[in-house]
């Protein structure tokens, strides 16, 4: 009988469910059976997922490719919002669809590097080396062993003694957008980047700081939590200073919604006000709790690799292709 109303589910739904008025996830349409059919089993919504990532997503258009190299910023001064989750996993999301991705792991714990399966051990080339040294950027980037499309720059624990040896340093605030082009300005139109994603620390010092010189977008994620709107309103503070001072051409394009939980008011409370406030620089598109993106990291992997057919992974799917589509000058 389970079998049967399991069945009776797929059926119902289907491969590819339309989104009904504010549903605009692909995490939400993955997880619609638990939503909408008490008696749906685990199995079923299994087997949606896995129909959803087999024949919805990867018989779409392919992403075009801008027309010049689009950089970001990942950064938020409050910790544990997702932040190195939702760099790698939309950087591996866009490689997944056919674009050429750099990230550039500058927080000094080095999580990037471990979720990508980039070997970032102790006398590993990595961005210390870029950054304190002026090594060349070519001779430090690996390709990530599970996506072809996708290279990182590494962090090691070196890093962690950058902010003081750049204290001393000429254009100490400037060294890693000198190091990113010089190495972007190396490269052909077919081998060029598409998007660069520099993931900062949860603090602002040099090394941030560094990354919102050499950034030309923000991709800002937000914890469906309130103190993570106090966090947002320090962030702001900075990003003004920086553009008023050292980079003018900073902005906040990005921002997306992380750790969200629909069933509670709490979530959709800090939606409402986010969006409020931001309004088309808010995804329409967020991204649930969930097990599968906690767990990925642990097998060197994104959840992109790890579990494709999850709501974490078709979330990030979809919230990349939002970015990618809503272009630079959204």
């Amino acid at each position: 009988m389970d079998h049967e109303r399991g069945e009776m589910d797929v059926r119902r739904f289907g491969p590819h469910p339309a989104p009904g008025p504010g549903v605009r996830t692909a995490g939400d349409l993955a997880d619609r059976g638990s939503g909408l059919a008490d008696d749906s089993t685990p199995l079923a919504r299994s087997v949606e997922h896995q129909l959803l990532v087999r024949e919805g997503l990867r018989t779409r258009a392919p992403l075009e490719r801008p027309a010049h190299t689009r950089l970001f910023v990942v950064a938020n001064q409050k910790g544990g919002v997702g932040k190195t989750t939702t760099t790698v996993n939309m950087g591996a999301a866009l490689a997944q669809q056919g674009l050429r991705v750099l990230v550039i792991d500058l927080d000094p714990q080095g999580n990037a590097s471990t979720a990508l399966g980039i070997d970032h051990r102790r006398g590993t080339p990595s961005i210390y080396d870029a950054v304190v040294d002026e090594r060349p950027l070519r001779e430090i980037v690996q390709v990530c062993p599970d996506l072809p499309l996708l290279s990182v720059a590494p962090a090691t624990i070196d890093l962690a003694g950058a902010e003081i040896e750049l204290v001393s340093l000429v254009a100490r605030e400037s060294r890693l957008r000198k190091a990113i082009l010089a190495y972007l300005d190396g490269l052909s139109d077919e081998e060029r980047f598409d998007y660069v994603f520099v993931d900062c620390p949860p603090s602002l010092g040099l090394l941030t700081l560094n990354a919102l010189v050499a950034g030309d977008e923000m991709l800002i994620p937000i914890q469906a939590e309130y103190y993570a709107l106090e966090g947002l309103g320090q962030l702001i503070e900075t990003v003004e200073m920086v553009k008023a001072h050292l980079n003018p051409r900073l902005r906040i394009s990005t921002i997306l919604l992380t750790m969200y939980d629909a069933r509670t008011r709490l979530a959709a409370g800090v939606g409402e006000e986010v969006r409020s406030h931001f309004g088309d620089q808010v995804l329409k598109t967020v991204i649930p709790r969930s097990v599968r993106v906690s767990e990925a990291p642990s097998y060197a992997q994104t959840v992109m690799t790890y579990d494709p057919g999850s709501p974490g992974a078709l979330s990030y799917w979809e919230a990349a292709r939002e970015m990618a589509t809503k272009g630079e000058g959204a």
